[in-house]
């Protein structure tokens, strides 16, 4: 890696991109925003995001590229099953339907994704970064 490149520290490292974080900050609250209707639709208390959930995307910008490589693919594919169940629960919603368990079950498999993958970068915070 060519340490004058503008995406580059002193150490060679290739620094993560400030679009790249807003825009994973940006798919993050989006992620949960979702969360929040079916918890709604669900009637669960989806209570208030702790400080680990809120301070993801950092954590996120900070980790490895491995790491980072994995929880940004996890989040596009918790984002593609979260925009099918909810649309598919305002579906049966406006069909005056009452989907209440489709949605509870749609929150408990959020909330399982969700803690993997804050897990995938907590786990991996001991592993060296990787170096381009």
């Amino acid at each position: 890696m060519d340490p004058t490149h503008p995406n580059s520290n002193s150490a060679g490292h290739v620094q993560f991109e400030r679009e790249s974080a807003s825009v994973l900050s940006l798919k993050w609250s989006a992620l949960h925003d979702a969360a929040q209707a079916v918890a709604a639709i669900a009637g669960a208390d989806a209570g208030p995001l702790g400080a680990e959930v809120r301070n993801f995307p950092a954590a996120v910008r900070d980790a490895g590229n491995g790491q980072r490589a994995r929880a940004e693919q996890g989040i596009e594919d918790l984002s593609a099953l979260m925009e099918a169940g909810l649309a598919a629960l305002l579906s049966a919603m406006g069909h005056e339907y009452q989907p209440r368990g489709a949605a509870q079950a749609l929150w408990r498999e959020f909330v399982l994704a969700r803690d993997a993958l804050l897990q995938i970068v907590s786990a991996g915070s001991s592993e060296p970064r990787e170096v381009a």
